[in-house]
């Protein structure tokens, strides 16, 4: 060998730590967008869940009120009137929802306006440990020690949080900025530089402390509510959403036939709230109230004062005879993935406004598991139409072997 060819030379241990740090850094990177990326969906579905079902929830509190108090009303038992008085507390206590939502948004363009009021000034001594920090940061970091404007944008940007940090004393977060920029890759020596291998270890342990901080947080959201809710269906959340909605209309339904069995009529009491869910008939004529068992009803009456003493018929899909009049009230992409053949579709938030095309005959009526058709037939009946819920909809006819063809010719199937 000699000094005018030099020949290089590659430390195993050095390349595998290269490698491991290489591929450390693309795991800490996609833990990081999938992080942020739940964050963004959990927060998503959190508003869309309080806009849809909220005033479900709502209902169903109220109907639980109205239940408790028949009880009480019933048995005068000392236990029974504090549940009714609890439950109905509950319901008071409800905000109303669009107000709510329209104060938060308020509340977010105010402060989006308005800047924000300067905080008094306070005087701060840092310590010995962030006044050596700060200096160490300063000498190694400082703008002028570059001279490509890139970098100097860059380290002025971290020169700005060292200060920001320093001026509160905040030695722990001098620290972790002092980590920062000595396992940073703008700062990496020479791959063939002697403290090389140091570096790599820096790196390598701040991004391990980095992708642990990162999956606590995943955990974390995963399992808020909203988080827990949203991991039910990750990759169709509008389709949970419809499928809990029709699970709060069928226990409506099913605390609605309770207060039938105590009181014998549906109790005429000021609501606070519709529980319409843009998934019942709707009209855009309000009745008055001396007709309002004749006329078309709005979706709020509908849904919150049926007539009660009119119980839903229903029937299995194995026994809807095969020359029945089915009414499907699924919405479009429903009925296109897969309906029974002669159906009538009319989605159920155009059927007030279309009740004109429904044939005067006995009526089988279908939706996804039974609930919008339930109210559809609840509907019906109090019009002195005959008409039956078929129950568990289109997933029970499937079940029971029902023949299904799809708009498009393919296998058809329940969406």
């Amino acid at each position: 060998m000699t000094t005018e060819s030099p020949v290089r030379w590659t430390d195993p241990e050095r390349q595998r730590l290269e490698e491991r740090v290489a591929a450390t850094e693309i795991a800490w990177l996609t833990l990081d967008v999938d992080v942020e990326t739940l964050r963004v969906e959990i927060d998503n579905f959190a508003l869309i869940h309080h806009q849809r079902l909220g005033p479900l929830y709502a209902r169903l509190d109220e109907l639980d009120a109205l239940v408790a108090e028949a009880v009480a009303a019933r048995t005068g038992d000392p236990e029974d009137v504090r549940r009714a008085a609890e439950a109905r507390r509950v319901v008071d206590e409800l905000p109303d929802l669009d107000t709510l939502f329209d104060s938060v948004r308020q509340a977010q363009e105010a402060a989006a306006s308005t800047p924000e009021p300067e905080e008094p000034v306070r005087r701060v001594r840092p310590g010995k440990d962030a006044q050596r920090l700060y200096r160490e940061l300063a000498r190694r970091a400082h703008p002028d020690l570059s001279t490509d404007p890139a970098e100097q944008q860059r380290r002025s940007a971290f020169i700005a949080r060292v200060n920001e940090a320093y001026a509160r004393g905040a030695a722990e977060e001098l620290q972790a900025l002092d980590e920062e920029w000595s396992t940073a890759p703008e700062t990496a020596p020479d791959p063939q530089a002697p403290d090389r291998g140091d570096w790599l270890r820096q790196r390598l342990e701040w991004l391990t402390g980095r992708i642990g901080e990162l999956a606590t947080e995943q955990v974390r959201l995963e399992g808020t509510a909203m988080g827990s809710l949203l991991r039910l269906s990750p990759q169709d959340p509008d389709q949970l959403l419809e499928e809990l909605a029709e699970q709060l209309l069928a226990r409506a339904a099913d605390r609605r036939v309770e207060l039938e069995r105590l009181l014998g009529s549906y109790p005429a009491r000021p609501r606070r709230a519709s529980a319409d869910n843009g998934r019942t008939p709707s009209s855009s004529q309000t009745p008055s109230p001396t007709a309002s068992q004749t006329a078309s009803p709005t979706a709020s009456q509908t849904q919150e004062s049926p007539p009660m003493s009119v119980q839903i018929p229903t029937a299995p899909a194995a026994a809807v005879p095969a020359d029945a009049v089915l009414l499907d009230v699924r919405e479009q992409d429903e009925w296109d993935a897969g309906h029974v053949e002669g159906a009538l579709h009319i989605p159920i938030g155009e059927f007030v406004g279309r009740i004109a095309e429904v044939p005067d005959a006995p009526l089988y009526v279908l939706c996804r598991v039974g609930g919008r058709s339930a109210q559809v037939v609840q509907y019906l009946v109090g019009q002195g139409r005959e008409a039956v819920n078929v129950d568990g909809g289109m997933f029970a006819w499937e079940e029971a072997g029902r023949p299904m063809v799809s708009s498009s010719g393919a296998d058809a199937y329940v969406l």
